[in-house]
């Protein structure tokens, strides 16, 4: 009986299984899963049943576990897909791969996670042709989805690769659809075009969750976030920085669950705020480090952001954190150029540039293919630090740009700053010889040779220039520019030679130009440089009159004249002087009662002593006036001291406008 009563428990837990499995109640799957192994522990279809349980509870490592343990039953053929999927989920990507390629047969669905498997590894080539493998060989609900997946791998392609996408012929109805293609022409440059396929791709994203009325338009908010993140991007990359970062930080505040998103945004206002603004972006490092990311990003996503960690710690002065994070950075991938540049502008700081030289000239002997570069960044630091010279035997010694018309411009110019001629002509030489070998017929290669000619003849080197002149005008004879120049430079050293070159000059009456004078004079720029005569008469006179009668000339206001003015009187010459400048100032006096008894000059006399004073009488003689004053000053009870009185001519004003000036009065008339 107990025998039988097992396979008819297992029947009825079996029927639990399936009823949960349709309701979409795996927990409660795998509770009757368990009972069932429990009478046999090695079923295969219960261990296949009990994987998928954990799977679809997101138990990935759980149902790792239980493969891993049941090697023997679960065999690769059987299980090999929820192997590998639980392995991609656990973000053990090349494992999930070797998974995939070991299953004896490639189904359906080993080939769709094999595609996002190629997709994370990067592999973008290999990814393309295996989801137009799955389009073309596969008729189902999921096209839609295929079709995306598509046009993600190719906006990577062009992102990363800087690959020109084809043209897949993708109808773009979805949103998803139009941000891959968005992003795809951003790869190309193409910013316009692609902040189009954004709006439109974000009206598509609108339309389509509003027609679910269980959907907020939080929701609809967070699903727009990566949209607006890409036009935050390109608004970024056309220099729009201000409106780019206001985008940015109005996504940051809906706190979207994407953590790679945050990640990406809070990087680029990192780069928004350069080594301004620290201390933000040290608060927006955090978002950079959050748990996860380096799963969601791609590697050059990661590399640039750890570049800015970087950055970002030489700007706020953490030399250590800077330089843990290059070394780090260029032990990933040591031919990269950013990390030593990095390096080097930390010990630049620190003011030791020569140690900063011999670690850019290592990495310049390391790494050939980047020994350019290297090298215009040692000539920079060489040229900070005074060493002209030294910097110029840098720039020559880059072989592939000694040629070019601003290496040679910058040589010229730093050797005329050391007043190096020989050097300077050495590098015309040098160039010159390298057109005329390579490309004799190129434009620069004429230009060169008359920017030497110049130059030569600006640093008395008339001989050497001639010849220089001599080889333009053969090249072309009937430039009569370079004759000129050549007949110039030989009437410095040979008269006669100038003579008979003068005769291949063209004739006069070649050279006339058709120049209608009349239309010449009469021109809006002439009329600025043309005098005018002193008397117009006729049409011309009329049309002067009429310009008059078009703009008013306007009327210069007169000067306002001082209150106390007086016309007979001479100005004061010192009156444009600060007060304490002039000559007749004595200081001023302290005390505001200066009219009372023995308050005053001595031997002068105030107004109560004057009253008192029974000699003064109205009939009495008026007093002598101050030599060189205009007229005599009346006998009045209040007498001005002689050390109180003003030179002739100073016009009077009042003691508080004297208070006022004190500091530099701007004179009166």
């Amino acid at each position: 009986m107990a025998a039988a009563a097992g396979p008819a428990a297992a029947a009825g837990l079996w029927s639990e299984v399936n009823r949960c499995g349709q309701n979409g109640d795996f927990a409660r799957a795998l509770k009757s899963v368990n009972k069932i192994l429990q009478i046999n522990k090695d079923d295969v279809t219960a261990l296949q049943c009990k994987v998928v349980c954990l799977i679809q509870n997101g138990n990935f490592k759980e149902a790792l576990g239980v493969i891993n343990t049941h090697t023997k039953v679960l065999t690769s053929d059987i299980i090999a897909f929820e192997k590998a999927y639980c392995e991609y989920r656990l973000n053990r990507i090349e494992s999930a791969l070797k998974t995939i390629q070991s299953a004896s047969q490639q189904t359906d669905k080993l080939k769709e996670l094999y595609g996002q498997v190629l997709y994370r590894l990067e592999r973008y080539d290999d990814c393309l042709a295996a989801y137009r493998d799955l389009i073309r060989n596969s008729q189902d609900e999921y096209e839609e989805e295929r079709k995306t997946n598509l046009s993600a791998v190719v906006a990577a392609q062009s992102t990363w690769e800087k690959v020109v996408p084809e043209d897949l012929g993708l109808r773009e109805a979805t949103y998803e659809l139009c941000y891959n293609s968005a992003c795809a022409l951003i790869g190309q440059g193409k910013l316009n075009e692609a902040m189009k396929k954004l709006q439109k791709a974000e009206e598509l994203c609108r339309q389509s969750l509003s027609e679910d009325s269980d959907v907020t338009e939080e929701d609809i908010e967070a699903e727009l976030a990566i949209i607006h993140g890409q036009m935050a991007y390109i608004m970024q990359l056309q220099g729009r920085t201000e409106d780019a970062l206001q985008l940015y930080n109005q996504i940051i505040k809906l706190k979207p669950t994407d953590v790679g998103l945050l990640a990406v945004i809070a990087n680029n206002i990192i780069t928004i705020n350069k080594d301004q603004n620290v201390f933000d972006s040290k608060k927006k490092v955090k978002l950079t480090n959050a748990e996860g990311v380096e799963h969601k990003l791609s590697k050059k996503q990661l590399q640039a952001i750890e570049f800015n960690k970087a950055l970002l710690a030489m700007y706020t002065n953490q030399a250590d954190q800077c330089r843990k994070l290059s070394a780090s950075l260029q032990s990933q991938s040591p031919e990269h150029l950013l990390p030593v540049l990095i390096q080097a502008a930390q010990l630049c700081r620190e003011k030791q540039h020569a140690k900063a030289v011999g670690l850019l000239q290592d990495f310049a002997d390391q790494h050939p293919a980047n020994a350019a570069e290297i090298k215009l960044t040692m000539a920079q630091l060489k040229i900070a630090q005074g060493s002209v010279t030294k910097a110029c035997m840098i720039l020559r010694s880059i072989e592939e740009l000694q040629h070019k018309p601003g290496m040679v411009s910058a040589l010229v110019t730093m050797y005329s700053h050391e007043e190096d001629i020989d050097s300077a002509i050495e590098v015309f030489t040098q160039a010159i010889q390298w057109y005329q070998q390579f490309q004799p017929k190129s434009p620069v290669h004429l230009s060169l040779i008359r920017e030497a000619a110049n130059f030569k003849l600006k640093h008395g080197r008339k001989k050497e220039a001639i010849s220089d002149l001599e080889e333009l005008w053969k090249q072309n004879p009937k430039d009569v520019h370079t004759l000129a120049q050549l007949i110039s430079a030989y009437s410095l050293v040979d008269a006669e030679k100038a003579k008979v070159l003068s005769k291949h000059l063209p004739s006069s009456d070649t050279l006339s130009l058709k120049v209608d004078v009349d239309a010449l004079e009469n021109s809006h720029g002439a009329t600025y440089v043309r005098k005018k005569a002193g008397k117009l008469t006729g049409d011309n006179q009329q049309k002067e009159q009429g310009q008059g009668e078009v703009k008013k000339k306007k009327k210069k206001k007169k000067g306002k004249l001082p209150k106390n003015y007086d016309p007979k009187v001479t100005p004061d010459p010192e009156r444009w002087l600060p007060m304490r400048e002039r000559s007749y100032y004595r200081g001023r006096k302290k005390g505001k009662k200066k009219d009372q008894v023995g308050k005053g000059t001595q031997g002068s006399a105030t107004t109560g002593s004057s009253e008192l004073d029974a000699s003064r009488t109205a009939s009495s003689p008026p007093t002598s006036p101050r030599p060189g004053s205009g007229a005599a000053v009346s006998a009045t009870s209040n007498v001005i001291p002689p050390r109180h009185q003003k030179p002739a001519g100073a016009p009077a004003t009042k003691k508080k406008q004297q208070q006022k000036k004190k500091k530099g009065a701007k004179g009166g008339w």
